[in-house]
């Protein structure tokens, strides 16, 4: 199919994936899966300097995490291999030779300082203060002064003087004139190429249709098409995709969420248990919805729903508690067995503070459809199982304080009487016992049942507390 839908996502391996990143992955996905399009996965690592392997495992490991699959990339292969922009230098010396011989790309001799006064003067005359042309027209005798003087070029894509409109498919018709986007490079004086040329002529070669990126990259866009434009005119490329720049995601005080936000690590929610399509189904909500009112779905109707005509070109504010309330939804929606699953890693080590043996699996299952309705996150299982693994309880100080305020040890004393006799297969008997014991002591049933639970249980919060003492048996709770 000739006007199959192709998208890219490329990210550079260095540091920890963050969720701005992951939110664009999830929309380029979503619009190719929604399109019956491909999805590429494209490794940006020429910058040696900060690039990292371990980043790179990261990156691969987090999209299979979260199920984001890609048809072409690492792993995979596919018809326009390799996809580590580091293994494709060759192609990129080649047409930046093409661009230098078709006159798109000329050699540029000026040095930082010289640069910077020239920025310096223009700023102070209030002109734009991009690069001015100064080597655009070199005669043969000013470039061997040059080269004589020992410079080293650099190589710079030469902009047509006219302004570059596109349709933004998230932002509607722009246009930028040339003063304001000038000459820029295309290579480093070591030949090293810079992303302004890997970027579009991968993006070229590898017949990307639409391109969904940051907000932040807007303003390289024109000059990537005077750059497609020229590919185009050298056989390199075929066409100029679409652009669709999606927006901000903000932080803290209205500041753009950056890698070195706590909460921007994707790292951090996968650690503390969100599910997959809990994260994903928040992170969608960041610059798009599936309808005025609801905020619950699962991926595959998001997929089904997705038009990228419908992401909002405003910032997008990232709320944690939002998201931990969608993830508590996902966690509700899945069947008991793959609950039980998905909060295995947090019930054993390094996360359990119990020995593997002392790991009861029947009084697991048993207590799971209980936990499952009270959790926000997996992590929260572990504090909230442990009562039924170790030999003593884990006192939590204040809620020991404000538990046995008065003169708890009577009111324990006659609900262990209670307890003793009470039909312990039966979570009601269990309710019932602790009730009469409260009434003998004048209290109600929620200030009797608070000591009850922190002695055994060691918190005054937690699942619910009669189910729990069912579980945890007779002889075990009347010892404590």
């Amino acid at each position: 199919m000739a006007n199959a839908i192709r998208v890219r996502f490329c990210p550079s391996p260095t540091g920890n994936p963050h969720v701005g990143l992951v939110r664009t992955a999830l929309f380029n996905w979503a619009f190719a899966r929604h399109n019956q399009g491909t999805m590429v996965f494209r490794i940006e690592d020429t910058d040696a300097a900060r690039d990292s392997e371990e980043s790179y495992e990261q990156l691969l490991d987090s999209l299979k995490w979260l199920g984001l699959d890609w048809d072409e990339g690492p792993e995979i292969g596919g018809p326009h291999a390799p996809y580590r922009q580091s293994q494709r230098m060759d192609i990129y010396k080649d047409v930046a030779d093409k661009l230098l011989a078709g006159g798109y790309a000329y050699r540029c001799y000026c040095t930082t300082t010289e640069l910077d006064d020239r920025r310096e003067a223009a700023r102070a005359a209030g002109k734009p203060s991009g690069y001015d042309g100064h080597c655009r027209e070199l005669s043969a005798e000013q470039i061997a002064q040059y080269e004589a003087e020992g410079r080293e070029p650099i190589v710079r894509f030469r902009m047509p003087d006219e302004a570059i409109t596109f349709t933004d498919l998230v932002r509607g018709e722009l246009t930028f004139t040339p003063e304001n986007v000038p000459d820029y490079g295309i290579l480093r004086a070591n030949g090293a190429p810079l992303y302004t040329l890997v970027n579009p002529v991968d993006d070229a070669l590898m017949e990307i249709t639409h391109v969904l990126r940051g907000e932040d990259l807007l303003s390289s866009t024109p000059r990537q098409i005077a750059l497609y434009k020229a590919l185009i005119e050298l056989g390199v490329a075929k066409e100029i995709p679409a652009f669709g720049h999606l927006p901000y995601v903000m932080g803290e005080g209205n500041k753009k969420l950056s890698k070195r936000d706590p909460q921007a690590s994707l790292n951090l929610y996968r650690e503390r248990g969100f599910l997959p399509e809990g994260l994903l189904n928040y992170l969608s909500l960041l610059g798009w919805s599936f309808s005025a009112d609801q905020d619950i779905f699962t991926i595959p109707e998001m997929v089904a729903k997705f038009d990228i005509a419908d992401v909002n070109a405003n910032p997008a504010r990232f709320d944690l508690k939002k998201a931990e309330s969608i993830n508590a939804d996902h966690i509700r929606m899945l069947d008991v067995k793959a609950f039980t699953e998905a909060c295995e890693p947090w019930l054993q080590a390094p996360h359990a503070p119990w020995a593997p043996e002392d790991f009861d699996r029947t009084a697991w299952e048993r207590i799971a459809p209980h936990a499952q309705t009270r959790l926000t996150v997996l992590s929260e299982i572990t504090a909230n199982v442990d009562f039924l693994f170790l030999a003593e309880p884990v006192f939590d100080q204040p809620s020991w304080d404000k538990a046995m305020k008065g003169e708890p040890a009577a009111l324990l004393t006659t609900a262990r009487e209670k307890l003793e006799s009470a039909d312990w297969t039966d979570p009601e008997s269990l309710k019932n016992a602790v009730l009469a014991a409260g009434e003998a002591h004048g209290l109600k049933l929620g200030k009797a049942q608070a000591p009850v639970r922190v002695a055994v249980t060691g918190r005054t919060v937690g699942l619910p507390l009669f189910e729990s003492l069912e579980i945890l048996g007779k002889e075990k709770t009347l010892a404590r």
